[in-house]
């Protein structure tokens, strides 16, 4: 049965100069919000709804609002293309208090990460979300994008493009999956793009 599709972008980055080797961007973007650029690219690529919100989203009540759903069966996916775990705990809490809700995470750090997909259905948690599997998420010592001063936001953890990569291409696979294919049997993948290794978490088979 189709769906419409509506996306919604979240970003308060502008485009740099460093963003155009490592990220779709061309220099026509420059100094634009990146959530903006990639809005007009996919509405005008593919047709579909797609919103921007150009800034960093950094309360629960703003994330639940953009997380309501336009019609009574939608299938609201949150993917949490985040850098920090404050943005986590705030998604974790958020996922919690859903009804429905699919949240899909990602993170990595210089060459290790991982990928892990939440589920609530009904008010039930079916699968837990990352922080089922990293605690520590819960108690974040970093902070907010928007906290950091500019100096200390212009550095960030070293991570290695293909590290990168790995992760958006898992998380890709996950929405494509729950989306064409209605179901998702791997409940995490954690993976390593300097041994090349990428390994699913399965839900445990009920015994006969």
């Amino acid at each position: 049965m189709f769906r419409p599709s509506t996306a919604i972008l979240c970003d308060g980055d502008l485009v740099e100069k460093r963003n155009l080797v490592r990220q779709n961007f061309v220099s026509h973007d420059l100094g634009r919000n990146k959530a903006e650029v990639l809005a007009e690219r996919y509405s005008a690529a593919f047709g579909m709804g797609c919103r921007y919100v150009p800034h960093y989203i950094e309360s629960e009540d703003e994330l639940r609002q953009l997380l309501y759903p336009d019609y009574a069966d939608a299938l609201v996916i949150l993917l949490g293309c985040v850098d920090n775990n404050r943005s986590r705990r705030m998604c974790n809490e958020v996922f919690y208090h859903a009804r429905d809700l699919v949240y899909i995470d990602s993170g990595n750090g210089l060459a290790n990460g991982q990928v892990v997909c939440g589920v609530r259905k009904g008010g039930r948690t079916l699968r837990r979300p990352v922080a089922g599997f990293y605690p520590d998420i819960l108690d974040p010592t970093d902070k907010f994008p928007s906290e950091l001063p500019c100096a200390e936001a212009s550095v960030s953890s070293p991570q290695a493009m293909t590290a990168n990569l790995m992760a958006a291409t898992l998380t890709l696979c996950m929405l494509y999956n729950i989306i064409a294919g209605g179901e998702l049997t791997t409940r995490m993948t954690t993976f390593s793009s300097k041994t090349v290794n990428v390994r699913p978490l399965l839900p445990k088979r009920r015994a006969a």
